[in-house]
């Protein structure tokens, strides 16, 4: 049976998350660096996209939109269609550890910055660091989203995320991401209505969850720097595994259309071994499986996705 429906969304997570990851002092990045998002990766996704005649999700930072630049950027990829989902307003890898009213403020500053580029308030939202508590998934409803796509119930993800944070404690140079819950790796794959107490649990939430691809079984993840770093052979079996699922949520970074030439600092490149690709050889395969979604299934935005399962979901 072929698949039914995929998506591609995009996390705009600019370069000094990425230090704040890996432990490294976010001055390593000069002016140009801190702008490569929206000054190059953006308009290269848009370009990814438009060739290929596929719809994407764009996932924004609100306070990146104080930069007059990129609000701009962000306005004319929704202009083009492209649309625009709240991945908080500061993305502090420990939203969950907030207390409800923080997590909020987080939430309503970004729809605000949101709005205030693209005149559209965002119906849908990614957790940062993709950890999702019963307060953040409170909020959402509150504040009416259609959709959350945050749950990544990954088990080769979880252990390597682990092992690097372990790492770099060890080396005294600590990440500022957090390990969520081991309850993650026991969420649902496919989209579900999550138990408002325990988010990634089937219930009866007003919020619809669509987790990002994990395969079947083994619960690899389908995501950029999977499809960036493997051979493209391992990608497709891993693409065929999901076929028959309800929704391909393809989820991918702005680094996935960067590398070292666009003038990322050394160090960061060490650490995040994708940029060690060239973006040339990223969005080459990047064109081939968005040329497989849009072959084999419905390809539409996360919002439209929402709206055609919430009925049946």
């Amino acid at each position: 049976m072929a698949l039914r429906l995929a998506c591609i969304s995009v996390d705009l997570d600019s370069l000094h998350h990425y230090c704040r990851i890996h432990g490294l002092p976010e001055s390593v990045l000069d002016a140009r660096a801190r702008g490569l998002v929206y000054s190059t990766a953006v308009p290269r996704f848009r370009e990814l996209l438009r060739s290929v005649g596929a719809p994407g999700t764009f996932f924004a930072i609100g306070e990146d939109l104080a930069d007059a630049r990129s609000a701009e950027a962000l306005r004319d990829a929704h202009r083009a269609g492209i649309e625009v989902g709240n991945h908080s307003y500061s993305h502090d890898y420990a939203l969950t550890r907030r207390a409800p009213e923080s997590i909020r403020e987080e939430l309503v500053r970004g729809e605000e910055a949101i709005l205030a580029a693209t005149g559209t308030r965002p119906v849908g939202f990614r957790a940062p660091g993709y950890t999702l508590n019963a307060a953040l998934y409170a909020a959402t409803a509150e504040r009416g989203y259609l959709y959350g796509s945050s749950t990544f119930p990954a088990a080769p993800y979880y252990a390597a995320k682990a092992a690097v944070m372990g790492a770099l404690a060890l080396a005294g140079r600590p990440s500022r991401s957090i390990l969520d819950s081991p309850r993650v790796l026991l969420a649902p794959r496919t989209p579900y209505r999550p138990d408002p107490s325990q988010p990634y649990r089937r219930g009866t939430g007003p919020v619809l969850e669509l987790p990002m691809a994990v395969t079947p079984g083994v619960r690899l993840p389908f995501i950029g720097t999977f499809v960036a770093t493997l051979p493209l052979p391992a990608v497709h079996a891993a693409w065929h595994a999901c076929r028959r699922d309800t929704l391909f949520n393809f989820e991918l970074h702005a680094v996935d259309v960067l590398d070292a030439n666009d003038g990322i600092p050394p160090q960061l490149v060490r650490q995040q071994r994708d940029l060690r690709v060239s973006s040339t050889r990223k969005m080459e395969r990047l064109a081939a499986i968005f040329r497989w979604l849009k072959e084999d299934a419905d390809l539409v935005t996360l919002r439209v996705a929402a709206e055609r399962l919430a009925p049946t979901v």
